[in-house]
């Protein structure tokens, strides 16, 4: 983030455009500047070439650049927070849905687990990725952890007597949920496309369970939703992948596991791609950005 800083001049003779003053009549000169050639004068810092509004259009830009400022506030990559808690809360949610564990009243007990680590943190990783630039990630995280955090808040206005626990497959109203939650990602399944095939598969995945799921809930129709759990879970198992291979590059600086980015070069183990830190001189080690 660059921002322009505000330069204090320090003051000149109170007399004398030749020594950077205002002049002899206290004005800025007869050339508009503060000096006799618009500057500060022979003594007043910046030179007879290079006035307020600079000899030429090459000293404008260097002096502007001159009293600009750098601010850099360096950042993981927030997917991998939000593609962990995406991967925990729709393995637990969907190996449920699928019919490999549990009974109706299982999601009483999961809704703080999802709550919390589906919710709160996928959707702090959204937040996060909006001040990294990553819109896609942005939109993905902020829209799943919301989910997630509103079916672990319903389960818990279900355990506080304050809605009713629905047994059976028919639910409508919980089936349209899941309808503007497909279409928001299949865009980001058409937007994932641009960077390659592992958050694509974990997208594509998650817009289809979410048709089902909304199919199955709002016809009360029980394969549906059984068919959307399993794709939950492959899902899931995507989002593990993918967020693994995500931080063993990060933190080895080169591929370990394939990331199946469009790079043929990247995707191959030991492979390198734009990983590299770009760091500026006069900063601390480690103060930069990542490519």
């Amino acid at each position: 983030m660059a921002t322009n800083d505000h330069t204090d001049f320090p003051p000149g003779p109170p007399h004398g455009g030749g020594a950077g003053g205002l002049g002899d009549t206290g004005r800025r000169g007869d050339t508009g500047g503060r000096g006799d050639a618009g500057g500060r004068g022979d003594a007043g810092g910046w030179g007879e070439a290079r006035g307020w509004r600079g000899a030429d259009e090459q000293d404008g830009a260097s002096s502007w650049a001159d009293r600009t400022r750098l601010v850099l506030r360096p950042v993981a990559v927030p997917t991998l927070l939000g593609l962990f808690g995406l991967f925990a809360a729709t393995l637990m949610v969907g190996s449920h849905l699928a019919g490999w564990w549990g009974n109706a009243g299982s999601p009483l007990v999961l809704f703080p687990f999802v709550l919390i680590f589906g919710g709160v943190a996928q959707f702090l990783a959204g937040m996060w990725a909006y001040t990294a630039r990553d819109g896609l990630a942005t939109v993905v995280h902020g829209t799943w952890g919301a989910f997630w955090f509103a079916w672990g808040l319903y389960q818990l206005f279900v355990v506080t007597g304050n809605l009713p626990l629905v047994v059976g497959p028919s639910f409508e109203a919980l089936g349209f949920w899941f309808i503007p939650l497909a279409m928001i990602t299949l865009t980001c399944t058409a937007a994932a496309l641009g960077r390659g095939l592992g958050l694509t598969a974990v997208l594509a995945c998650l817009m289809v369970a979410s048709t089902l799921a909304a199919a199955g809930y709002i016809s009360g129709t029980s394969w549906p939703e059984t068919t959307a759990g399993w794709l939950f879970v492959f899902a899931a198992a995507f989002a593990w992948y993918t967020a693994s291979a995500m931080l063993l590059e990060s933190s080895h600086r080169r591929t370990i596991l394939p990331t199946f980015r469009w790079s043929r070069q990247a995707d191959l183990p030991g492979g390198q791609d734009d990983v590299y830190p770009v760091e500026y001189s006069g900063l601390r080690p480690g103060a930069g950005v990542r490519r």
